[in-house]
Protein backbone atom coordinates (compact mmCIF):
# COMPACT_ATOMS: atom_id res chain seq x y z
CA UNK A 1 0.00 0.00 0.00
CA UNK A 2 2.66 2.51 1.08
CA UNK A 3 4.53 1.24 -2.26
CA UNK A 4 1.81 2.63 -4.41
CA UNK A 5 2.12 5.74 -2.51
CA UNK A 6 5.97 6.49 -3.15
CA UNK A 7 5.80 5.21 -6.61
CA UNK A 8 3.06 8.19 -7.50
CA UNK A 9 4.56 10.91 -5.52
CA UNK A 10 7.92 9.91 -7.50
CA UNK A 11 5.62 9.96 -11.37
CA UNK A 12 3.83 13.21 -10.24
CA UNK A 13 5.41 16.37 -9.43
CA UNK A 14 2.67 17.80 -8.18
CA UNK A 15 4.78 21.31 -7.21
CA UNK A 16 5.09 22.23 -10.69
CA UNK A 17 1.10 21.95 -11.70
CA UNK A 18 -0.88 24.26 -10.16
CA UNK A 19 -5.19 24.25 -11.16
CA UNK A 20 -5.14 28.06 -9.56
CA UNK A 21 -3.15 29.34 -12.25
CA UNK A 22 -5.54 27.48 -14.95
CA UNK A 23 -8.48 29.17 -13.79
CA UNK A 24 -7.29 31.92 -13.33
CA UNK A 25 -7.18 34.37 -16.53
CA UNK A 26 -4.16 36.29 -16.95
CA UNK A 27 -4.54 40.08 -17.70
CA UNK A 28 -2.14 41.63 -20.58
CA UNK A 29 -0.04 43.85 -19.11
CA UNK A 30 0.24 47.08 -21.32
CA UNK A 31 2.36 50.00 -21.26
CA UNK A 32 -0.48 52.26 -21.32
CA UNK A 33 -2.12 51.20 -17.77
CA UNK A 34 0.03 54.05 -16.77
CA UNK A 35 -1.81 57.43 -16.22
CA UNK A 36 -0.39 60.54 -18.97
CA UNK A 37 2.58 57.82 -19.04
CA UNK A 38 3.36 58.63 -15.46
CA UNK A 39 4.62 55.91 -12.41
CA UNK A 40 2.97 56.01 -9.32
CA UNK A 41 5.34 58.08 -7.58
CA UNK A 42 5.50 60.80 -10.17
CA UNK A 43 1.19 61.00 -10.10
CA UNK A 44 1.93 61.41 -5.93
CA UNK A 45 4.75 64.37 -7.00
CA UNK A 46 2.38 66.34 -9.24
CA UNK A 47 -0.59 65.95 -7.15
CA UNK A 48 1.27 66.91 -4.05
CA UNK A 49 2.89 70.05 -6.32
CA UNK A 50 -0.64 70.93 -7.42
CA UNK A 51 -1.95 70.82 -3.95
CA UNK A 52 1.14 73.03 -2.84
CA UNK A 53 0.05 75.60 -5.20
CA UNK A 54 -3.77 75.59 -4.42
CA UNK A 55 -2.76 76.43 -0.82
CA UNK A 56 -0.66 79.17 -1.59
CA UNK A 57 -2.97 80.84 -4.40
CA UNK A 58 -6.06 80.73 -1.61
CA UNK A 59 -3.82 82.10 1.08
CA UNK A 60 -2.63 85.07 -1.52
CA UNK A 61 -5.87 85.61 -2.29
CA UNK A 62 -7.22 85.90 1.01
CA UNK A 63 -4.15 88.15 1.80
CA UNK A 64 -5.27 89.95 -0.97
CA UNK A 65 -8.78 90.80 -0.78
CA UNK A 66 -7.80 91.66 2.95
CA UNK A 67 -10.54 88.71 4.59
CA UNK A 68 -7.71 87.40 6.86
CA UNK A 69 -4.20 90.38 7.88
CA UNK A 70 -1.32 89.49 9.41
CA UNK A 71 -0.73 91.26 12.76
CA UNK A 72 3.15 91.76 11.26
CA UNK A 73 1.45 93.33 7.47
CA UNK A 74 -0.71 95.84 9.42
Amino acid sequence: MFEDFRKQAEQSNFLEENPEDELRPKAPRNEGEYFLGLTPIQRFIVAFMLLCMTIILGVLFLIVTSKVVFPFLG
